[in-house]
């Protein structure tokens, strides 16, 4: 079965809607915006930008409106896409991983935390954040907010902070999996939900049957693509990242050289 296409991207989000859920974005979330049934619909933009405008597209035909969170790293930041994106009505985030960058440094990642989230209001008025999960570093950059505080920044919040997850229904693609915090550093939470879903058509029949919560966050990256050609490399490179993950957890000299790799990778 061939998953994370944007035609069943547009498909899963038909079905919440003919549901009756209400799709917010983080910021609404954060501003107060609530419905008997609701989704916080995210996306973390860490590559391949262009793929998110696709999807920004198919929502704006839907009348959804996303957050896109976008990293400081040149496959994400993409200025004429994140200007495209936040002109069809989406909110802009952050995607941050200072501290991470700074090796631990706190006062120079808020330096820089500062900065980058300066630029990224030049494309749209910035209220909310998110982490990297930076996986391959020693430092979570959720640490950030030990000494320092969000609303200082002017921000209203961030997922991993700001949401009780016993409460809202957290599901993420990470890893081109819905089960993916099997092998996930950091894209996991503490949660009171039991629900696991492998294939995007599970998610759709457990909607369509009233199985699915009531409230969820649901976290899509932007590598779902229509193109076979790409989406065979996506899932061969993630299929080969999972196992890595796996096996750097128990060997030291593993995830050294991964890390590695990882840096040349994302090298601003």
């Amino acid at each position: 079965m061939i998953d994370f296409t944007l035609k069943l991207y547009k498909k899963l989000i038909i079905s919440l809607l003919e549901q009756n859920y209400k799709i917010f974005t983080f910021e609404e979330f954060c501003k107060g915006e609530r419905a008997e049934k609701f989704i916080i619909l995210r996306h973390d933009v860490d590559e391949m930008a262009d793929n998110a405008l696709e999807m920004a597209k198919i929502e704006k035909a839907l009348g959804v409106r996303a957050t896109y969170n976008f990293r400081t790293v040149k496959q994400s930041n993409k200025p004429d896409i994140i200007r495209a994106i936040a002109a069809l009505g989406h909110e802009i985030g952050y995607h941050y991983e200072d501290l991470a960058f700074a090796d631990g440094d706190f006062e120079h990642a808020i330096s820089t935390f500062r900065q980058n989230l300066e630029y990224f209001r030049q494309f749209y008025l910035v209220k909310t954040v998110c982490m990297h999960g930076s996986s391959t570093s020693k430092y979570d950059n959720r640490d950030l907010w030990k000494y320092h505080s969000i609303e200082d920044e002017g921000l209203l919040g961030e997922p991993y902070l700001s949401i009780n997850f016993d409460n809202i229904y957290y599901i993420s693609d990470t890893g081109y999996r819905w089960d993916g915090f099997k092998t996930a550093v950091r894209d996991v939470v503490k949660s009171g939900f039991s629900n696991v879903y492998h294939h995007t058509n599970d998610i759709i029949l457990a909607v369509k049957n009233n199985e699915f919560p009531a409230q969820a966050m649901i976290l899509a990256h932007t590598l779902w693509s229509n193109n076979f050609f790409k989406w065979t490399g996506i899932w061969s490179r993630e299929f080969f990242r999972n196992n890595i993950k796996k096996i750097s957890k128990k060997n030291k000299f593993i995830n050294k050289i991964y890390s590695y790799f990882v840096k040349l990778y994302w090298e601003r």
